[in-house]
């Protein structure tokens, strides 16, 4: 029979340690987005809901949820077939794969956005050709794509190679070994297992595309209506002292920051569940 243990009560430091960190996130984080919103709602409700019938503040939200529509799919896509080779397949140049992988990481987003500037700029390794040929990169929407793309590329794959690792192969080759083909063996075997760590890591992918500033910034010209996506648009209102409407901007940000979190916690239950389950089985 399993003993139960019993839990010690707190000690006074821990209430402290616990109310020290409830006042710092308040600070760092409640009260902005509480200002946020405040600031955004300061005129009322009319003002606030003008920001949205701009036509440019329309634009903005339109291509920042166009640049996020393609950069997730095609990083959900790169995510699970690197997880894939890198966690069932031992080759050559796995640790460089890996390290290819966490570079967005280490490195800032601005120098994200001049990596596409350098190759594809003007005066880039590879830009007097495309303009002569009649192809502009830079300062389109094709520019911000490329962007986002690099720095949110290791999302989906950091979420799945840990756990494709942990889960090892043997389903798989049990499947093969029954007669199951290489693409049935994936969709009836290996994404089961993983649509979990999947989903969490597209929702972070998704978050982290719609708030990306320093690398769209470098390489989208700021054009009004054209290129700015949505922290682009709020950078501009605010630097035209016109607060309502930056804030307006932003609050929309914080809006879907909160629904990203409110999914992220549900998918954090819903995956530990998933996890446990596994275990007991």
């Amino acid at each position: 029979m399993r003993s139960v243990g019993l839990k010690r009560p707190a000690s006074l430091g821990a209430f402290l340690l616990l109310a020290i960190a409830i006042g710092w996130l308040a600070v760092v984080i409640v009260l902005p987005l509480v200002s946020v919103f405040a600031e955004a709602l300061r005129k009322g409700v009319p003002a606030y809901l003008e920001a949205f019938r701009d036509p440019d503040g329309q634009a903005a939200i339109r291509l920042t949820l166009l640049v996020a529509g393609i950069c997730v799919p095609l990083n959900a896509v790169f995510g699970l077939a690197a997880a894939w080779a890198v966690a069932k397949f031992d080759f050559r140049g796995k640790g460089f794969l890996l390290t290819l992988i966490d570079l967005p990481f280490s490195i800032s987003p601005v120098i994200s956005g001049l990596v596409w500037v350098l190759l594809f700029g003007a005066n880039g390794w590879f830009g007097p050709a495309l303009e002569a040929a009649g192809i502009k990169v830079i300062f389109t929407v094709t520019a911000l794509v490329l962007a986002t793309l690099l720095v949110t590329l290791p999302f989906v794959a950091r979420e799945l190679i840990p756990l494709m690792a942990e889960q090892g192969t043997d389903e798989e080759t049990a499947a093969v070994t029954l007669g199951a083909r290489g693409w049935t063996t994936f969709l009836k075997v290996t994404l089961p297992n993983v649509k979990w760590a999947l989903l969490y890591g597209v929702l972070l992918c998704t978050a982290r595309a719609m708030g990306e500033f320093g690398a769209v910034s470098v390489v989208s010209g700021h054009i009004r209506g054209k290129t700015n996506t949505m922290p682009l648009h709020v950078e501009v209102l605010y630097n035209e002292y016109d607060f309502v409407g930056a804030f307006a901007i932003a609050s929309l940000l914080a809006g879907l920051a909160l629904v990203t979190l409110a999914l992220k916690a549900g998918l954090e239950w819903r995956y530990a569940d998933e996890l446990s389950a596994g275990r007991r089985h």
